[in-house]
């Protein structure tokens, strides 16, 4: 359950104990009466029907019932060997995905970037990107609160809800993305006899399954899905490696090539970049006295080594398609149809190697729609009083009928929509980092009081630095459906150069220090 309204009426309908395992018991008993902020007790009564069936997954082993309340230190795991390992192996496993690796194709087929410019933007480009979401991880241990929650002591309780909701869109677009190439791949593997719907549906049941039963199956899941994945990449490496020409060369003269350059690296920025405002969801459970150099290094190992393994198979597919003719027959039908063809040498094993990684989307699926349901509690206490599974279910439903919907022809719109929403993440963190430097290396925080709005920062400074964070972004994005002014000063012999999140942090960078300080001379917090 999720609440102490939940709470209080489960009280009336059962006796059952808490349990002694901190996942499952129901977080209204994760805080001390003095920590509950009764003010914020929701009037909402939830039916009778939904707390039964509530009481009934709670008595499942390994459920996770809590929701968005913090985790007490009393609460947490011991340290081990195993749970610093699986900080290594969540991310990895996570993000060697088919999804991720569509997203290099586009250096050398869009930006037309030859191999080498394509792989150094890319691997550059992960790189800073894991560096924002291994930043955003270190809070998860430190507070116990998950990461929108941690948004409020940066960015006050209220602004806070506007990347709360932007990163529910983020991570639903992004899994209906991921539902929608899986599906591709599917209808490949068949010949066309299975339609994408199956693919999608597929996804989504085993996606549903794990997220609903939170924390513990989750991590176990991500600890073992992996070794398939990697099994299959390295075969597709050997097989589709002949293919790959590394010699290509980048198009257009010097200042395009710069241009283009910049834009992939961006692109190749946002998508590591947009678990952040998810990492410390993660983590919650991890010992308080958790080091956080530890959780950033190892947290940006697992996406960057990751992410630079499948980006550098994706440029090398990208590239394979300019003298391949079969390559460039499966890449017109589909992204997932040119992986698909990429396996092609190993026959029907290749087919089955297909299958394995269509099915390893699941595995980068599952974090986001677990964040998704958590960031839906955040939004309010009306919110709050609905349990955890219950908009786990709602996000899956949400993103299977998208996905079902677009298969066709919301692919490319999503796309760029997806690229849009990446910017924002980008200026959520520099005010962390920003405020965390700036104004509480010395006063640090309350973690216990994270509904307590008159503790919390009032956000207005936070709230106008990321505004004008978007403003920079509209100035300088490079999107199909429209190039701002700045955009076009960057790469003007490009069509554009996708300058967005660096305007767009500058402006952030330049107005956040001076606002924070006169909001708080004036009100004091």
């Amino acid at each position: 359950m999720t609440t102490p309204d939940l709470e209080k009426q489960q009280a009336a309908a059962t006796t059952a104990t808490t349990p002694a395992d901190p996942t499952t018991k129901s977080i209204s008993s994760t805080d001390t009466p003095q920590q509950q902020q009764p003010q914020n007790a929701s009037p909402f009564k939830v039916p009778h029907f939904l707390i039964k069936i509530n009481n009934t997954l709670e008595s499942l082993s390994g459920f996770e019932a809590r929701g968005i309340t913090r985790v007490l230190p009393s609460e947490r795991q011991p340290p081990s060997h195993l749970a610093d390992a699986q900080v290594f192996l969540l991310w990895f496993g996570a993000n060697i995905s088919v999804n991720n690796l569509a997203v290099a194709l586009l250096g050398p087929l869009v930006f037309q970037l030859g191999f080498t410019d394509a792989a150094w933007s890319a691997i550059v480009g992960a790189f800073l990107g894991s560096c924002s979401t291994a930043y955003m991880s270190i809070w998860g241990p430190a507070s116990g609160n998950r990461t929108m929650v941690i948004a409020r002591y940066f960015m006050g309780y209220w602004p806070s809800k506007i990347p709360t909701a932007l990163n529910i869109v983020l991570m639903v677009g992004y899994i209906t993305l991921s539902y929608i190439i899986a599906g591709q791949m599917l209808s490949a593997v068949s010949g066309g006899s299975l339609t994408i719907v199956v693919g999608i549906v597929v996804s989504a049941l085993v996606c549903w399954v794990v997220a609903v039963f939170g924390m513990r199956v989750f991590h176990f899941y991500e600890r073992f899905a992996l070794i398939p994945q990697i099994l299959v990449l390295f075969a597709l490496i050997g097989c589709a490696g002949p293919y790959f020409d590394t010699t290509i060369e980048s198009q257009g003269d010097g200042t395009a090539i710069a241009a283009n350059r910049l834009s992939f690296l961006s692109l190749c920025l946002y998508v590591p970049n947009s678990w952040a405002a998810a990492a410390s969801d993660y983590y919650v459970y991890y010992p308080e006295s958790t080091r956080k150099r530890k959780i950033f290094c190892l947290t940006l190992f697992g996406l960057w080594t990751s992410f630079s393994l499948v980006y550098m198979m994706g440029i090398g597919l990208a590239t394979g398609v300019t003298h391949h003719t079969a390559w460039a027959e499966a890449n017109a039908i589909s992204a997932g149809a040119l992986i698909v063809a990429g396996f092609e040498p190993l026959k029907g094993f290749g087919l089955f190697c297909s299958v394995i990684v269509a099915l390893g989307i699941i595995a980068n699926s599952i974090p986001g729609c677990y964040s998704a349901a958590l960031g839906f509690q955040v939004l309010g206490r009306h919110f709050k009083v609905v349990p955890r599974w219950v908009w786990t279910c709602t996000v899956v439903v949400l993103q299977t009928v998208l996905a079902l919907a677009g298969r066709e022809h919301l692919f490319v719109l999503f796309q760029n929509f997806l690229a849009l929403m990446g910017y924002w993440v980008e200026f959520m963190i520099l005010i962390f980092v920003l405020e965390h430097v700036l104004f509480r290396r010395t006063r640090g925080f309350d973690w216990a009081r994270w509904e307590d709005k008159s503790y919390l920062p009032v956000g207005w400074a936070a709230l106008v630095a990321f505004l004008l964070g978007w403003v920079g972004a509209v100035l300088g994005m490079y999107q199909i459906w429209y190039t701002g002014p700045l955009a076009v000063l960057a790469g003007a012999s490009a069509g554009g150069c996708d300058v967005g999140v660096w305007v767009g942090c500058g402006f952030a960078l330049v107005s956040f220090p001076p606002l924070r300080w006169l909001e708080l001379r004036i009100i004091g917090r």
